[in-house]
């Protein structure tokens, strides 16, 4: 059969409005899974994580608070309540207290800003189910028509894109005590009210009132994914929705999701694998290792120290991850002194080596144990060293680089180069300067033109 050249025409016309059309992802988990992961994701590296809510009003324990006093039955909590309210005193008295009365967006989005962080997410709902925006299926139990009296959402979001950072939102698919997800769960989710009425037109209202450039899932694991509706609503963003080709998400989308569906993988809270995952990830840390929300009752031994936070940033980054690190804010707006002091002194690590973070993949070997340990970024020709103790010598040795008559060696911070020397196999031995004090006690080598 003869083609003509008008057919010829029709066919790369449809061809092309095809192409532009761009690819459609179907509600299951194989096309969804097969979506790329928006390259901003994979280049920010580090980013601040917000836990701030009614629980900040207590401010006692963690921000699982209402969890521990009413359905655990604490004694802990239980005491704390009865030395300090009055009988009778329920969980949602604590909601005009959450004056929010200090809190500047700007304030907080220097500090962020300072820290080096490249994207920030906000609690806009935990599981108390109270909401930090005016959601129309909240009734008052948000933040507009209670408390601060505020969008918080939309404060802090207006606040942090004046200083290009990436905005994204948690939200907690369930609520611990809201009586229709309660029913829900009564029948085994065989009922779906409560994801009808509540949790996905919160989730849609987000996107699009607020066009956020992640969602951070979380609350999924007492029922499953097709309980939640996850695929669709996925579907609907990655294909329709306003930020369908910058939004990232998470893997906590119903029972069995995590580490194995969704976008990146947080796995567990605070999870750090031994070796290089093969599936982008982010590890969540909280400044104050008990807590994720403010607690007056928080040690300073209870407190990362910069060089903690240093390290295990490093390792995250090493290992192909992003390294997500939580403040809690007090219930009046202010970050807490001791929170500011760890954000800014990370920022002023990242000032000098940042650039052995920011835009980096893992190298062929993440670590070594040399003359001290050793962890390892590159970009293309490039590897970076960083160290996280002082070798306190001057001699500093590492075996896995594969030099060339081309390679470099530099101190980040110091622009000349270092003297070297190759080993007799692989790698090379190092004239160290005297290294620059800095509170985080890491160091990174920059070695150009390296296999």
């Amino acid at each position: 059969m003869q083609v003509t050249r008008s057919q010829i025409s029709l066919f790369l016309c449809l061809l092309s409005c095809a192409s532009s059309l761009g690819t459609r992802y179907t509600p299951d988990w194989a096309s969804l899974d097969a979506r790329p992961l928006p390259e901003w994701y994979d280049e920010v590296k580090f980013g601040i994580f917000v836990h701030w809510g009614v629980f900040s009003v207590p401010a006692f324990g963690s921000e699982w608070f209402w969890w521990y006093w009413k359905a655990a039955q604490s004694p802990s909590y239980i005491q704390f309540m009865t030395k300090n309210y009055p009988p009778g005193f329920s969980y949602t008295d604590f909601a005009p207290e959450f004056h929010a009365q200090f809190f500047d967006p700007d304030e907080w989005a220097d500090i962020f800003e300072a820290s080096g962080a490249k994207y920030v997410v906000l609690t806009s709902k935990h599981h108390e189910g109270f909401t930090n925006w005016g959601s129309p299926t909240s009734w008052n139990w948000n933040s507009v028509d209670n408390g601060p009296h505020r969008d918080l959402v939309g404060d802090l979001g207006a606040a942090i894109r004046k200083r290009s950072l990436h905005y994204g939102l948690y939200h907690s698919l369930y609520e611990w005590f809201n009586p229709i997800y309660l029913s829900d769960k009564q029948s085994g989710f065989k009922t779906q009210e409560f994801v009808e009425k509540k949790a996905m037109p919160e989730l849609y209202d987000l996107v699009n009132r607020y066009k956020p450039d992640l969602i951070w899932s979380d609350g999924d694991w007492e029922a499953p994914d097709t309980y939640w509706n996850s695929t669709g609503f996925l579907a609907w963003l990655y294909n329709d929705s306003p930020v369908k080709d910058v939004v990232v998400t998470n893997d906590r989308w119903g029972l069995g999701c995590y580490c194995k569906h969704g976008g990146y993988y947080n796995c567990a809270d605070k999870f750090t694998p031994g070796e290089l995952p093969n599936h982008k990830w982010e590890k969540c840390q909280s400044v104050d290792t008990i807590s994720w929300g403010y607690r007056r009752n928080m040690k300073l031994s209870e407190v990362m120290d910069l060089p903690s936070i240093i390290k295990d940033m490093v390792y995250v980054v090493a290992l192909g991850g992003n390294y997500l690190l939580n403040v809690g804010p007090t219930s009046d707006g202010m970050i807490a002194p001791v929170f500011e002091e760890r954000l800014r002194g990370i920022g002023a690590w990242l000032k000098v080596n940042g650039e052995a973070i920011y835009a980096t993949k893992p190298w062929r070997v993440q670590a070594e144990n040399a003359t001290v340990p050793v962890w390892y970024t590159s970009k293309s020709s490039t590897v970076y060293a960083i160290f996280t103790s002082n070798p306190m010598q001057n001699s500093f040795k590492l075996l896995m680089p594969k030099t060339s008559y081309n390679t470099v060696v530099t101190l980040l911070g110091n622009p000349e180069p270092l003297k070297w020397a190759p080993l007799q196999t692989t790698g090379l031995i190092v004239l160290l300067p005297d290294l620059p004090f800095t509170p985080a006690d890491a160091w990174t080598l920059k070695l150009d033109e390296v296999a």
